[in-house]
Protein backbone atom coordinates (compact mmCIF):
# COMPACT_ATOMS: atom_id res chain seq x y z
CA UNK A 1 0.00 0.00 0.00
CA UNK A 2 1.49 3.56 -0.72
CA UNK A 3 1.75 5.84 2.20
CA UNK A 4 -0.52 8.64 2.75
CA UNK A 5 1.22 11.94 2.33
CA UNK A 6 -0.03 15.59 3.07
CA UNK A 7 1.27 18.07 1.28
CA UNK A 8 1.07 21.77 2.41
CA UNK A 9 2.75 25.33 2.30
CA UNK A 10 2.52 28.78 3.27
CA UNK A 11 2.85 30.51 -0.04
CA UNK A 12 -0.83 29.42 -1.23
CA UNK A 13 -2.18 26.34 -3.10
CA UNK A 14 -0.76 27.79 -6.69
CA UNK A 15 2.52 28.94 -5.64
CA UNK A 16 5.07 27.47 -7.50
CA UNK A 17 6.52 25.64 -4.73
CA UNK A 18 3.65 23.29 -3.77
CA UNK A 19 3.42 22.10 -7.28
CA UNK A 20 7.46 20.88 -7.63
CA UNK A 21 6.55 19.44 -4.23
CA UNK A 22 3.27 17.85 -5.27
CA UNK A 23 5.10 16.48 -8.13
CA UNK A 24 7.77 14.33 -6.48
CA UNK A 25 5.63 13.22 -3.43
CA UNK A 26 2.62 11.45 -6.38
CA UNK A 27 6.26 9.61 -7.20
CA UNK A 28 6.48 8.16 -3.55
CA UNK A 29 2.92 7.71 -2.41
CA UNK A 30 -0.84 8.53 -2.49
CA UNK A 31 -1.25 12.95 -1.74
CA UNK A 32 -3.62 14.82 -0.30
CA UNK A 33 -3.56 18.61 -0.58
CA UNK A 34 -4.33 21.49 1.81
CA UNK A 35 -3.35 24.63 2.30
CA UNK A 36 -3.96 28.65 2.23
CA UNK A 37 -6.01 29.95 -0.78
CA UNK A 38 -4.10 33.34 -0.31
CA UNK A 39 -0.14 33.93 1.21
CA UNK A 40 0.10 33.10 4.26
CA UNK A 41 4.26 33.91 5.16
CA UNK A 42 5.53 34.78 8.48
CA UNK A 43 2.43 33.68 9.86
CA UNK A 44 4.28 31.28 12.57
CA UNK A 45 1.99 29.04 14.63
CA UNK A 46 -1.11 30.76 14.46
CA UNK A 47 -4.70 29.26 14.02
CA UNK A 48 -7.81 30.76 13.58
CA UNK A 49 -10.73 31.11 16.21
CA UNK A 50 -12.58 34.07 16.09
CA UNK A 51 -14.10 33.77 12.56
CA UNK A 52 -14.78 30.48 10.34
CA UNK A 53 -12.52 28.31 8.46
CA UNK A 54 -14.19 27.56 4.69
CA UNK A 55 -12.55 24.85 2.59
CA UNK A 56 -13.14 24.07 -0.68
CA UNK A 57 -12.18 21.49 -3.50
CA UNK A 58 -10.62 22.25 -6.26
CA UNK A 59 -8.64 20.96 -9.37
CA UNK A 60 -5.11 22.42 -9.32
CA UNK A 61 -3.38 19.58 -9.44
CA UNK A 62 -4.34 16.86 -12.10
CA UNK A 63 -5.66 13.66 -10.89
CA UNK A 64 -4.55 15.20 -7.07
CA UNK A 65 -6.97 15.53 -4.26
CA UNK A 66 -6.47 19.37 -3.46
CA UNK A 67 -8.32 21.69 -1.07
CA UNK A 68 -7.77 25.40 -0.51
CA UNK A 69 -8.10 26.31 3.05
CA UNK A 70 -9.10 30.33 4.54
CA UNK A 71 -6.88 29.53 7.46
CA UNK A 72 -3.54 29.83 8.12
CA UNK A 73 -1.07 26.88 7.24
CA UNK A 74 -1.45 25.49 10.84
CA UNK A 75 -5.66 25.11 10.49
CA UNK A 76 -4.59 22.95 7.09
CA UNK A 77 -3.12 20.20 8.73
CA UNK A 78 -5.85 20.21 11.37
CA UNK A 79 -8.24 20.50 8.92
CA UNK A 80 -6.48 17.91 7.40
CA UNK A 81 -5.73 15.55 10.21
CA UNK A 82 -9.08 16.05 12.31
CA UNK A 83 -11.72 16.16 9.19
CA UNK A 84 -10.77 15.11 5.85
CA UNK A 85 -8.45 12.40 7.04
CA UNK A 86 -9.91 11.77 10.64
CA UNK A 87 -10.22 8.13 9.84
CA UNK A 88 -6.96 7.12 8.18
CA UNK A 89 -3.28 7.28 9.31
CA UNK A 90 -1.02 10.05 7.52
CA UNK A 91 2.20 8.77 7.06
CA UNK A 92 4.02 11.84 6.14
CA UNK A 93 3.53 15.58 5.84
CA UNK A 94 5.47 17.62 4.07
CA UNK A 95 5.48 21.50 3.83
CA UNK A 96 6.33 24.03 1.10
CA UNK A 97 8.83 24.34 -1.21
CA UNK A 98 8.75 27.73 0.31
CA UNK A 99 10.28 30.37 -1.68
CA UNK A 100 12.70 32.07 0.83
CA UNK A 101 15.23 30.45 3.49
CA UNK A 102 13.60 29.13 6.77
CA UNK A 103 16.78 28.37 8.65
CA UNK A 104 18.08 29.50 12.12
CA UNK A 105 15.28 32.15 13.86
CA UNK A 106 12.85 32.22 10.74
CA UNK A 107 11.71 28.89 11.70
CA UNK A 108 10.20 30.77 14.78
CA UNK A 109 7.64 33.35 12.51
CA UNK A 110 7.79 30.81 9.41
CA UNK A 111 4.15 29.54 8.48
CA UNK A 112 5.89 26.72 6.30
CA UNK A 113 7.94 25.23 9.31
CA UNK A 114 4.57 25.93 11.49
CA UNK A 115 2.45 23.43 9.29
CA UNK A 116 5.16 21.10 9.45
CA UNK A 117 5.53 21.06 13.34
CA UNK A 118 1.52 20.89 13.67
CA UNK A 119 2.00 17.54 11.80
CA UNK A 120 4.61 16.61 13.96
CA UNK A 121 2.56 17.54 17.26
CA UNK A 122 0.12 14.70 16.12
CA UNK A 123 2.89 12.30 15.87
CA UNK A 124 3.21 12.31 12.27
CA UNK A 125 6.74 12.57 10.40
CA UNK A 126 6.91 15.88 8.66
CA UNK A 127 9.79 17.90 6.48
CA UNK A 128 9.79 21.39 6.07
CA UNK A 129 11.43 22.55 2.97
CA UNK A 130 12.75 26.03 1.41
CA UNK A 131 14.68 27.43 -0.72
CA UNK A 132 16.64 30.56 -0.35
CA UNK A 133 15.22 32.48 -3.55
CA UNK A 134 11.92 34.38 -2.77
CA UNK A 135 11.43 34.95 -6.45
CA UNK A 136 8.58 33.69 -7.58
CA UNK A 137 10.25 32.23 -10.45
CA UNK A 138 12.66 30.34 -8.53
CA UNK A 139 14.03 27.01 -10.19
CA UNK A 140 13.38 24.28 -7.99
CA UNK A 141 14.56 21.81 -10.40
CA UNK A 142 18.30 21.17 -8.31
CA UNK A 143 16.42 20.50 -5.07
CA UNK A 144 14.01 17.76 -6.43
CA UNK A 145 15.93 14.74 -6.37
CA UNK A 146 17.41 15.68 -2.95
CA UNK A 147 13.42 16.50 -1.58
CA UNK A 148 12.55 13.06 -2.94
CA UNK A 149 15.54 11.45 -1.07
CA UNK A 150 15.12 13.45 2.31
CA UNK A 151 11.49 12.28 2.00
CA UNK A 152 11.58 8.79 1.43
CA UNK A 153 14.16 8.65 3.92
CA UNK A 154 12.03 9.73 6.25
CA UNK A 155 8.87 7.63 5.19
CA UNK A 156 11.43 4.17 5.20
CA UNK A 157 13.92 4.87 8.26
CA UNK A 158 12.88 5.32 12.32
CA UNK A 159 13.41 9.10 13.36
CA UNK A 160 15.59 9.45 16.42
CA UNK A 161 14.34 11.95 18.88
CA UNK A 162 12.06 14.00 16.34
CA UNK A 163 9.64 13.63 14.14
CA UNK A 164 10.49 17.26 12.20
CA UNK A 165 13.20 18.19 10.29
CA UNK A 166 13.98 21.63 8.41
CA UNK A 167 15.24 21.48 5.41
CA UNK A 168 16.56 24.65 3.62
CA UNK A 169 18.66 24.96 0.06
CA UNK A 170 20.93 27.32 -0.81
CA UNK A 171 20.08 29.71 -3.85
CA UNK A 172 22.39 28.17 -6.75
CA UNK A 173 24.13 30.45 -9.22
CA UNK A 174 23.95 29.51 -12.68
CA UNK A 175 26.02 26.59 -14.08
CA UNK A 176 26.58 25.81 -9.70
CA UNK A 177 25.56 22.40 -7.96
CA UNK A 178 24.63 21.68 -4.09
CA UNK A 179 27.81 20.38 -2.34
CA UNK A 180 25.74 17.59 -0.46
CA UNK A 181 23.91 17.05 2.72
CA UNK A 182 25.08 18.50 6.01
CA UNK A 183 22.60 17.64 9.36
CA UNK A 184 23.02 21.11 11.43
CA UNK A 185 22.16 23.38 14.06
CA UNK A 186 20.39 25.54 14.22
CA UNK A 187 22.23 29.45 14.16
CA UNK A 188 22.06 31.76 16.78
CA UNK A 189 21.39 34.30 14.16
CA UNK A 190 18.65 37.14 14.40
CA UNK A 191 17.29 40.18 12.65
CA UNK A 192 18.05 43.63 13.62
CA UNK A 193 14.63 45.71 12.79
CA UNK A 194 13.13 49.04 11.55
CA UNK A 195 10.13 50.29 10.46
CA UNK A 196 9.88 52.41 7.31
CA UNK A 197 7.50 54.90 7.76
CA UNK A 198 5.20 57.09 5.26
CA UNK A 199 1.87 57.83 4.70
CA UNK A 200 -1.05 56.88 2.44
CA UNK A 201 -3.15 58.54 -0.11
CA UNK A 202 -5.72 59.74 2.76
CA UNK A 203 -2.78 61.48 4.95
CA UNK A 204 -2.54 58.62 7.11
CA UNK A 205 1.03 57.22 8.15
CA UNK A 206 1.83 53.80 7.53
CA UNK A 207 4.58 51.52 8.97
CA UNK A 208 6.39 48.96 6.65
CA UNK A 209 8.94 46.15 8.98
CA UNK A 210 12.24 45.90 7.20
CA UNK A 211 15.29 44.62 8.52
CA UNK A 212 18.88 42.94 8.10
CA UNK A 213 19.81 39.30 8.96
CA UNK A 214 22.69 39.31 10.59
CA UNK A 215 24.92 35.94 11.85
CA UNK A 216 26.86 36.34 15.04
CA UNK A 217 26.94 32.48 15.67
CA UNK A 218 30.98 31.35 15.29
CA UNK A 219 30.26 27.09 16.32
CA UNK A 220 30.71 24.97 13.57
CA UNK A 221 28.08 23.08 12.28
CA UNK A 222 25.27 25.66 11.86
CA UNK A 223 22.33 25.76 8.84
CA UNK A 224 23.56 29.19 7.72
CA UNK A 225 27.19 28.59 7.43
CA UNK A 226 26.20 25.28 5.59
CA UNK A 227 24.20 27.12 3.07
CA UNK A 228 26.93 29.72 2.70
CA UNK A 229 29.15 26.53 2.01
CA UNK A 230 26.75 25.68 -0.93
CA UNK A 231 25.15 22.64 1.42
CA UNK A 232 21.65 21.77 2.06
CA UNK A 233 20.98 22.45 5.77
CA UNK A 234 19.16 19.58 7.68
CA UNK A 235 17.82 20.59 10.86
CA UNK A 236 15.97 18.01 13.51
CA UNK A 237 13.55 20.35 15.81
CA UNK A 238 11.24 20.58 18.12
CA UNK A 239 8.57 22.34 19.61
CA UNK A 240 10.15 21.88 22.89
CA UNK A 241 11.15 25.46 23.52
CA UNK A 242 12.72 24.27 27.39
CA UNK A 243 16.03 25.83 27.83
CA UNK A 244 17.68 22.68 29.52
CA UNK A 245 20.64 24.31 30.68
CA UNK A 246 19.07 26.72 32.76
CA UNK A 247 16.44 24.04 34.81
CA UNK A 248 19.44 23.32 37.51
CA UNK A 249 21.10 27.12 37.41
CA UNK A 250 20.50 30.03 39.42
CA UNK A 251 16.83 30.01 38.73
CA UNK A 252 16.67 27.12 40.87
CA UNK A 253 16.77 29.16 43.98
CA UNK A 254 13.14 30.41 43.13
CA UNK A 255 11.94 27.54 44.36
CA UNK A 256 12.90 28.70 48.02
CA UNK A 257 11.74 32.29 48.13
Amino acid sequence: MKPLILVTNDDGIVAPGIKNLVNVMKEIGEVIVVAPDSPQSAQGHAITIKKPIRLRKVDVFEGIESYECSGTPADCVKIAKHLLLKDRQIDLCVSGINHGSNASINIIYSGTMSAAMEASLEGIRSVGFSLEDFSFKANFEPCLPYVKQISEWVLNEQLENTNLLNVNFPKLAEGEAYKGMKICRQAEARWIERFHEATDPFGEKYYWLTGDFVDEDNRPNTDVKALKQGYISIVPSHHDLTQYDALDGRLKDLESK
